[in-house]
């Protein structure tokens, strides 16, 4: 396989990974998701910021997440984000602390 056609099927995969996440399963919930994997949609939206930020394209973290979920967070959070209870809080902080702090 050449290095075009590989850039264009991790592409793809990129893009059906965004589509299931924001629109065939909006159900999923951020937290549930860095829970039990250790990212999340913002995750995969500061991945493209940085991205993005390496190659040179100026890219705020909101403008990424509006990138990548198609809509400003607070839209998000009003459309489909549900309270998460004392025990899911807790289990993030440490997936949060484990996947997403820097470490060094």
């Amino acid at each position: 396989m050449d290095d075009q056609t590989k850039l264009e099927i991790e592409a793809a995969a990129f893009r059906a990974l965004q589509k299931h996440l924001m629109q065939d399963r909006t159900d999923v919930q951020n937290i549930d998701m860095m829970n039990l994997a250790g990212f999340c949609r913002n995750c995969l939206a500061r991945w493209y910021q940085e991205a993005a930020n390496e190659r040179g394209v100026e890219m705020s973290k909101d403008d990424a997440r509006e990138a990548y979920y198609g809509m400003t967070m607070t839209e998000w959070k009003t459309n489909y984000q549900t309270d998460a209870g004392p025990e899911k809080q807790a289990k993030f902080d440490v997936a949060f602390k484990e996947n997403v702090t820097d470490k060094s």
